[in-house]
């Protein structure tokens, strides 16, 4: 059952996805003056790019560049951050567009919530961690992890017992296990969608046997064993807590095959495969790692002396194409690669004690099920405006980040203001920006959009 406010707001902007993308596009308006509403589907902001241990070229702390903008957004006075709810419909019209929104219940009023977590420490019931990758274990009723934004806690229904603990140790009775569903409709004078990527299933390739072996992993989970604040504090495998002493890495497990449907190049595997290994190669120096590739695509600044650092730090490339990972014994793995530069006995078989598998990136969402927004061969949203990559076929309509195709960090928050700048240059055509401070009216108009545009 859905409780229908039967409410309008209006914002000068929506933004659909609180990851890197949509926080620094909020933050970008924000800054002009423009009023933002930020609308995330999970329970914090942060999107992947929180969950990352380190960021690919300059090895830099992902967190540290990640919280600060959560925080900014979070305390920003034209910012507004609605996080667990969910897009049901974008209706555009002549004077700005409709969106429709659902406030799904977390059960813990947030008004009352301090964040203290009295109510996961008195929880006795544990659930697969989502942030963990499933790795570690979280509480029925906890907040999604350390430095989420918002520090509100959610209960989750499917694993919760109702045996009172929580609702005895909350200290502002801000536990509510009535809570609906609320939808709400919001008025836009502009969209941007920067809902993000997700990574397609492990058993998508079922000759990589993943579905047998919990030691064939994502990179995702990858980066929260080697976060210092992942489940287990060290690199260990899943299956039997064991160090492992050898690592495969295989790339286009799950991109540039026609056969699954992904027939592009996902772009960042190979430097977060790079990254990864020379990470592990830190935190497990007398490791073996193994990065098994059909090519090498380093086509970033300081990409490529990223890729020659990792060949000098002893790490092994091997190119070939694997074919199979099948079960050996003490839960070890059996990888048989295709060698391509090796004119005899190219058919090799490595075991490896763990092997993370470079899955293909996909869209998050599909806004053309809510929306007429259009959506390109790949899946992701379609930009048919070369001289205008942030731009879709909708007027005041815009994306940014991985939305509109593979992209790694930098490319997201670039593309990101990209997509601030056009939407504030529509605002000013559009004259929202008479109802703003003149300076911001002034900052708009001068900038390079508007200026072509105006």
């Amino acid at each position: 059952m859905i409780a229908n406010a039967n409410t309008q707001r209006h914002v000068d902007v929506l933004i659909i996805g609180g990851g890197i993308s949509g926080l620094q596009a909020a933050l970008d308006l924000g800054d002009q003056g423009y009023r933002v509403m930020v609308v995330e589907r999970r329970p914090s902001i942060g999107g992947r790019m929180i969950s990352l241990s380190k960021v690919f070229p300059t090895l830099d702390c992902a967190s540290c560049i990640t919280t600060p903008k959560m925080s900014a957004a979070a305390h920003h006075e034209n910012i507004e951050l609605l996080t667990y709810t969910e897009v049901d419909s974008i209706t555009p019209g002549p004077d700005g567009h409709t969106v429709v929104i659902t406030r799904k219940p977390t059960y813990v009023n947030t008004n009352k919530c301090i964040g203290c977590r009295m109510c996961e420490y008195a929880c006795d019931t544990e659930y697969p961690d989502p942030f963990e990758e499933g790795l570690g274990s979280v509480r029925a009723v906890s907040v999604a992890f350390t430095n989420a934004i918002p520090q509100k806690a959610l209960l989750n229904p499917d694993y919760c017992l109702a045996c009172g603990l929580c609702l005895r140790a909350c200290p502002t009775d801000a536990i509510e296990f009535d809570q609906q569903p609320r939808q709400e409709t919001i008025g836009a004078d502009a969209i941007i969608i920067a809902s993000g990527f997700q990574l397609n299933a492990l058993t998508v390739k079922p000759q990589y046997g993943a579905e047998n072996s919990r030691n064939i992993i994502s990179p995702l989970a990858l980066e929260r064993l080697l976060a210092p604040h992942g489940p287990y504090g060290r690199v260990l495998r899943p299956s039997d807590g064991k160090i492992p002493g050898s690592i495969a890495f295989v790339q286009c497990a799950g991109s540039r095959d026609q056969t699954i449907g992904v027939p592009y190049c996902s772009r960042v595997c190979c430097m977060y495969a790079i990254k990864q290994a020379m990470l592990l190669s830190g935190a497990l120096p007398t490791a073996d790692i193994t990065i098994y590739y059909m090519d090498i695509r380093a086509f970033g600044k300081g990409h490529e002396q990223f890729y020659q650092n990792a060949r000098a730090m002893g790490i092994n490339f091997i190119r070939g194409k694997v074919s199979r990972i099948d079960p050996a014994d003490h839960d070890d793995l059996l990888v048989h690669v295709e060698l391509t530069e090796e004119p005899e006995n190219f058919l090799r078989k490595q075991r490896h004690d763990l092997v993370v598998l470079a899955q293909g990136m996909i869209p998050q969402w599909n806004p053309s099920e809510v929306s007429p927004v259009r959506i390109g061969t790949d899946g992701f949203v379609a930009t048919p405006d070369p001289a205008s990559p942030c731009s879709t076929d909708i007027p005041g309509i815009f994306v940014a980040g991985a939305a509109a195709g593979p992209k790694d960090i930098a490319d997201s928050i670039a593309e990101a203001g990209a997509a601030a700048m056009e939407a504030g240059a529509y605002l000013y055509r559009h004259h929202v920006a008479d109802k703003r401070p003149p300076t911001v009216a002034l900052d708009v108009a001068l900038s390079p959009v508007g200026a072509r545009s105006g």
